[in-house]
């Protein structure tokens, strides 16, 4: 039994018994604290207590196990547990929002996404499609148990069996996440202001056909620029084109290289890609 908590919660032993020990405290602490309260009240044992005691034992609990986690350190732990503990209560009031994450390399990106958006209430990730039947972005949809669509060049010119696909997730947007092919119009139209894209530079420069990866960062230092950073915006027909979102700049040094101004694009990239998709979500609703 504990070694199956301890893969299911990936901690190790000690880990194991600090969190078991944070739940038997928590326990004990709420239960106590609603005692105190409704003898507080002088409320006399009955129905009306036994409600009671269920209600403030319910509220309690979580408040009781995030301060006992702290001199346990196990919080981390703890804040994550509670959220999707409210994430189910909630979820099946709550009209879930599925994106669908489009990936052509690594998935890194992807990779940062789905974690950010694990302990949501509406917002999941269903389903990743790669063009790419090597690409990293397969084993990222395996280690969250995510299933992936692996497409070729005429699944995206005759888009239609992907558009049902989509439509069978009940995908609501498509986040391309360094996906290497530019969506068709057939896929556009059916998504209309719900394809979000991440371009590793600040556009309107620097963008286009063939603007990607090391491309962009070289075409960016041989001119000399002092400035480059991200551009989170929706998807058009035009290359780099359509509503910007969101951007972050970051400084080139003297020194900079294509592989050192990538480095510091990807770090602004995992920040600030999540919000960004969340925000623009939840505006909408």
């Amino acid at each position: 039994m504990f070694k199956k908590l301890q893969k299911k919660w990936g901690v190790n032993s000690i880990q194991l018994m600090l969190i078991l020990t944070t739940f038997a405290l928590g326990g004990s602490a709420c239960a106590r604290l609603a005692q105190l309260f409704l003898q507080y009240l002088n409320l006399e044992k009955g129905l009306l207590w036994g409600v009671l005691d269920i209600i403030l034992i319910t509220f309690l609990w979580p408040i009781c196990v995030l301060l006992i986690s702290i001199p346990l350190f196990q919080f981390r732990f703890f804040k994550n547990y509670t959220k999707k503990i409210f994430t189910k209560i909630f979820k099946s009031q709550i009209k879930n929002h599925h994106l669908c994450i489009f990936a052509s390399g690594a998935g890194s990106n992807a990779d940062k996404i789905i974690e950010h958006f694990q302990a949501h209430p509406f917002i999941r990730v269903v389903l990743i499609v790669t063009n790419n039947p090597h690409a990293g972005v397969i084993q990222i949809a395996n280690k969250h148990q995510i299933p992936y669509e692996i497409i070729t060049n005429n699944d995206l010119l005759d888009s239609k069996p992907l558009i049902q696909k989509l439509e069978s997730k009940a995908v609501r947007t498509i986040i391309l996440a360094g996906f290497l092919k530019k969506i068709p119009s057939s896929i556009i139209n059916q998504f209309p202001n719900q394809i979000i894209n991440i371009h590793p530079a600040l556009l309107p420069k620097y963008g286009g056909k063939g603007m990607y990866g090391d491309a962009v960062h070289t075409a960016v230092i041989a001119n000399k620029e002092s400035e480059s950073g991200i551009t989170i915006h929706l998807v058009d027909e035009i290359y780099d084109h359509g509503i910007i979102l969101f951007q972050k700049t970051c400084s080139i040094d003297q020194k900079e290289t294509p592989a050192s101004l990538a480095a510091k694009i990807h770090k602004l990239e995992h920040s600030f890609f999540p919000e960004t998709i969340q925000a623009y979500i939840e505006k909408q609703r």
